[in-house]
């Protein structure tokens, strides 16, 4: 059992529009891909960001080695509530899952 973070080349957070964040998944390899796609679980993801698992999509793109989340933001960006404007901060936090 490994953190995400420790197996991936790279897991970022960012915009994808006022709306949504998109959490991109670098895993550098063929192996490590599978190794993602297996044992990151899209339920945990929605538990994990506190979202309705029908919200999140996901995209597994084995040419790139690379698994997307795409989840709607809790607030709308740059409102009042944002603590987080850009969505730097939330690939930190499934770098952490623990996967198998």
């Amino acid at each position: 059992m490994a953190e995400l973070g420790e197996i991936a080349e790279k897991v970022r957070s960012k915009n994808a529009g006022p709306f949504w964040l998109t959490i991109d998944v670098f895993c550098g390899n063929s192996d490590v891909f599978q190794r993602v796609v297996a044992g990151v679980d899209t339920a945990r993801v929605a538990d994990l960001f506190g979202v309705d698992l029908q919200t999140v999509k996901r995209f597994d793109i084995a040419d790139l080695n690379v698994v997307k989340f795409s989840v709607p933001r809790p607030v709308v960006q740059g409102t009042r509530a944002d603590r987080d404007m850009h969505g730097a901060g939330w690939g930190a936090l499934l770098a952490e899952l623990v996967i198998d």
